[in-house]
């Protein structure tokens, strides 16, 4: 962003590509294959790259308010530097705070989730997916807790997943009824509480349960999470996790 803005330019759209993106080596995967995807449409956006801090996200939820407080003015005052307007995030988590909670501090953006982005351009007819790629494959759709019950975005992840194959089979708990992955308000950066079981674990265990072979995730907390509980069940060479930014990607030979 600094180099465009130096160049006198502004892109239309920041990417927040968000800590998970930027450290975490699953989630850098997905990362690239959403710029792909950006790349394809011509899209006119810039990343912060080592400006890009943490939206404040975790610190509010673990209760940390002046955390929170501290890293959001910091990005407020950084988006009024570049005037920024439309941000896309990649991050269920930084989606919310961003869209939902920096208004209260001053900070008013058309904040856009990729998945939303991503449906959109199919449906105008921007992106074509080969649907001979996941034609065969049985998918199931896990609910990230910030993208479903709290931002009420159900229908477009089953949208797009229905434009790349017929096999789709709900969860028995899914949408507004969902189980969380078990990472999410804090919880992924602390240990875990005493308890018989995992949440994480219950949930990969309905995700098996139907027999799919792709577990479709839209969230990196959930990815990590699923991933593990794959591994556990020692399910990895018949089973994998991908994102959908992963398989519109794939779609589309990028």
């Amino acid at each position: 962003m600094a180099e465009v803005y130096a160049r006198g330019k502004k892109p239309e759209y920041l990417f927040w590509v968000g800590c998970a993106g930027a450290y975490d080596d699953r989630y850098k995967k997905v990362v690239r294959a959403f710029a792909k995807i950006l790349a394809y449409l011509g899209t006119d956006y810039a990343v912060l790259g080592k400006e890009e801090s943490c939206t404040g996200d975790p610190a509010r939820r673990a209760g940390n308010e002046m955390l929170y407080l501290m890293q959001a003015m910091r990005n407020i005052e950084l988006f009024k530097t570049y005037e920024i307007k439309k941000i896309i995030t990649i991050c269920p988590h930084c989606y919310n705070i961003l869209k939902n909670e920096y208004p209260d501090l001053g900070g008013k953006y058309e904040v856009i989730n990729y998945i939303d982005f991503i449906d959109s351009a199919i449906h105008q007819g921007k992106l074509k997916v080969d649907p001979a790629v996941f034609e065969d494959a049985k998918v199931t759709y896990h609910d990230p807790c910030y993208l479903g019950r709290i931002n009420g975005i159900y229908e477009k992840p089953r949208s797009v997943l229905k434009q790349m194959t017929p096999h789709i089979f709900e969860m028995q708990r899914n949408k507004s009824f969902a189980l969380c992955c078990g990472a999410g308000g804090g919880q992924m950066f602390k240990e875990a509480e005493k308890g018989s079981k995992e949440v994480y674990m219950e949930r990969t265990e309905e995700a098996l349960g139907t027999g799919a072979d792709v577990i479709a995730t839209a969230c990196p907390f959930c990815m990590t999470m699923l991933t593990d509980g794959i591994k556990y069940k020692n399910k990895t060479e018949n089973v994998k996790n991908l994102d959908i930014a992963e398989m519109v990607a794939e779609s589309l030979n990028l």
